[in-house]
């Protein structure tokens, strides 16, 4: 029998099946334990200290309980708390990206997707680089900073040399106003060599989802291609980490195994990186499985409601407070609405899934990776955001003054957010604003912006933002940051 070593970087160790199962009967034995719950809660809730503001977080064993629980009362009690540990590492601040298809050519036969290699319906494009300026030129001229580039496994289509051809591109487009600050990737797992050369290019984050920790279910899913190789792609963190890649980005594909499993190895993973690296995930993304070209999400049988999903979310918040969250307009406006007070700190805005959607006029469905639920435009996303008291953030400052790894760790745990994230998030609505946005998005903008300098507490970085406020919106200087 394997065992359980978190510390290990042989993936069935720190990911281990049977410390998972041993987890899942200690959660269903403790569901309904009061004392052991509040014990838990207690332990989660953040924690006034000399340095500032301190959360210790759960263990994968620990949050397992909270995700079982069953008692009404107490969920209510799981969600205030994630919504208090939210609000004290992240306040209201909502940092918005948006997804570029850069190709759909994949060697892999995932079954959950249709860019499998077997799909013969989907047409199969890639993005020439002067496909890739037009494209960054339509995203700048919505407004967007901060973009997660995605393309399928291919060698041949899509070797490492392309990836950072089209990165180069990205960051070379400098329309009008506009400027990409920041480019995730999220390609496949790769060699230690290959996240050296992405780390060279510049991106910020990598992220790369598990779809499942669940080794004998994700050999099922991915039955041919270089992904079907459990272990490598589980390890590739520890590559990119290797590689000097501050930034990691998990994620799992819910609605492939069931929840409660995926759930304890998401967390158990970043308690590896933990252990090894000395600092967790700096994302972790919570897709659901959708329908797209070829695939019928009714055939994998662990969808999961509406209602767990916002309680997954909540429980990872409460488990990993300093961590980033993510969602993706593969959800509705409502259920976004409810994840956002829960724990999400990012999400989309105006996404297309399909290679080269952004330049059509009308919304490609021909090579999406799956259906997008929320359909706004950019300028619709960022005022029902602002009508709900968030900061629409298109900051990309940490990344740029070198604030990545545990540098950033360190700053959200020190609660220094109020004085240098948050006016970066006014300071780049402001850009928006200007450039980008609406009469009425403008108007409701500026009132929050007038309201949120007030709760800078730093006096001096208070009259610092609100003079590069006047300057944005009277001298056309743009890309102030702290």
């Amino acid at each position: 029998m394997t065992q359980y070593n978190p510390k290990s970087l042989k993936a069935e160790e720190f990911i281990n099946h049977e410390e998972i199962l041993a987890t899942l009967r200690y959660a269903e034995e403790n569901k309904n334990n009061v004392e052991l719950i509040d014990s838990l809660l207690e332990k989660a809730r953040p924690k006034k200290t000399a340095e500032g503001v301190h959360c210790e977080g759960l263990t994968h064993r620990e949050a397992s309980v909270l995700l079982a629980c069953e008692i009404p009362e107490k969920n209510e009690e799981i969600f205030r708390l994630a919504e208090e540990i939210k609000m004290a590492f992240y306040g209201n601040r909502i940092v918005m990206f948006a997804p570029l298809y850069l190709s759909n050519y994949c060697v892999n036969g995932c079954v959950y997707c249709p860019y499998h290699a077997k799909n013969k319906t989907i047409p199969r494009k890639k993005l020439t680089q002067e496909e890739v300026k037009a494209e960054v030129i339509a995203l700048q001229d919505m407004g967007h900073k901060r973009l997660a580039i995605e393309a399928g496994e291919d060698p041949v289509n899509n070797p490492i040399e392309y990836i950072l051809d089209c990165i180069k591109t990205i960051y070379s487009v400098h329309h009008k106003n506009g400027d990409i600050r920041r480019v995730n990737v999220n390609i496949a797992a790769t060699t230690v060599e290959n996240y050296r050369k992405l780390k060279d290019a510049g991106i910020g984050t990598y992220i790369l989802f598990q779809e499942t920790y669940h080794k004998e279910s994700y050999e099922t899913l991915h039955p041919t291609g270089p992904k079907h190789d459990y272990c490598y792609h589980t390890e590739a963190m520890d590559r990119a980490m290797e590689g000097g890649i501050d930034d990691v980005g998990l994620g799992v594909l819910f609605g492939l195994e069931l929840y409660r499993y995926e759930f304890a190895g998401l967390l158990m993973h970043a308690e590896h990186l933990e252990a090894v690296h000395g600092v967790g995930p700096h994302t972790i993304s919570v897709p659901r499985i959708k329908k797209a070209d070829d695939i019928d999400p009714s055939v994998f049988d662990n969808g999961i409601s509406d209602e767990i999903f916002t309680k997954l979310i909540a429980c990872i918040r409460v488990a990993v407070p300093y961590t980033g969250m993510i969602i993706s307009t593969r959800e509705s406006e409502e259920v976004r609405r409810r994840a956002l007070q829960v724990g999400i700190s990012q999400i989309s805005g105006a996404s297309r899934t399909s290679v080269g959607g952004y330049t059509e006029e009308e919304r490609p469905t021909d090579t999406e990776q799956f259906d997008v639920s929320d359909q706004r435009t950019l300028d619709e996303v960022v005022r029902w955001l602002m009508e709900m008291g968030f900061i629409p953030s298109f900051c990309t400052a940490c990344y740029r003054e070198g604030r990545t790894g545990d540098r950033f760790m360190s700053l959200c745990k020190s609660g220094q957010i109020l004085n240098c994230c948050h006016p970066n998030a006014l300071m780049t609505l402001s850009e928006f604003l200007e450039d980008y946005a609406s009469e009425e998005t403008k108007k409701v903008g500026y009132r929050m912006i007038d309201e949120e300098l007030r709760k800078i507490p730093k006096e001096k970085v208070r009259s610092i933002a609100e003079q590069n406020i006047f300057d944005i919106k009277n001298s056309n200087r743009r890309d102030f940051r702290f």
